[in-house]
């Protein structure tokens, strides 16, 4: 039977990921592995094969519902917390790879704190997150930035984010550039309550060899440093940052 090489590989990585407790991601494989099982138990005619995928499926359904749930229960009781680790010169990082699956219609404000969004190749980083999110959240309205001066560019850093500004008013996104001296943290704040922590802040990727190699646009194919993804839910943020 070959059904199932495509919803096969997909649902052990779920597994995989399952078992590693990074259950957000699990989810998003169960339920891409389990469209493609439900599609091919559609159209088969075999009665056998029929019931085996519809047994597969249940299987593979109830663990989605049981993940689902335990999800809910953590994000409930403020103990939600998945790990990412990066590894030094890995690939497959993109930040939709990484965290988009929590970019959606919930979210309408998002919080970057990140100390270093001052040279350019960082504030290109930050600007990638601003296309993902107003491609991926429909009803966002502001981006906050809080970062640190760049004395050296100062006026480069500030033509960069007013350019970007005009352009997310286009979109109907108002952003907000505050500057701290004392800021260490690095976090992604979400309003639907999500926050991603990045040992490293967005820039985490190595420089391109090259202007003509393979990962000068698409991040998931340039190599990475060393670090740690955090993702923790905490409920209290609409009333913190709202």
């Amino acid at each position: 039977m070959n059904i199932e090489s495509t919803a096969v590989n997909i649902l052990k990585r779920g597994v995989e990921l399952d078992t590693k407790k990074r259950y957000t991601e699990s989810l998003i494989c169960y339920q891409e592995g389990l469209q493609i099982l439900v599609d091919k138990m559609k159209g088969e005619p075999d009665e056998n094969t029929r019931n085996y995928l519809r047994k597969k499926i249940e299987e593979y359904m109830n663990r989605a519902e049981a993940i689902k749930k335990l999800v809910l229960q953590q994000k409930e009781n403020g103990q939600f917390h998945e790990q990412v680790h990066i590894e030094n010169n890995s690939s497959g990082h993109s930040y939709k790879t990484l965290f988009g699956r929590f970019l959606d219609e919930d979210v309408q404000f998002i919080v970057v704190e990140d100390p270093y969004i001052r040279s350019f190749h960082q504030c290109q980083n930050f600007l990638r997150l601003c296309e993902l999110s107003v491609r991926s959240c429909s009803n966002l309205r502001h981006i906050e930035l809080v970062t640190t001066k760049d004395n050296k560019s100062e006026s480069d850093q500030r033509e960069w984010f007013s350019n970007l500004s005009n352009d997310l008013m286009k979109y109907k996104v108002k952003l907000v550039v505050k500057y701290s001296e004392t800021l260490h943290d690095r976090q992604i704040i979400l309003s639907s309550g999500w926050i991603i922590k990045i040992g490293r802040g967005l820039d985490f990727y190595k420089a391109p060899e090259n202007k003509f190699c393979l990962g000068v646009y698409d991040m998931d194919l340039r190599p990475c440093h060393e670090t740690t993804v955090d993702i923790v839910h905490s409920k209290n943020v609409k009333q913190s940052y709202g």
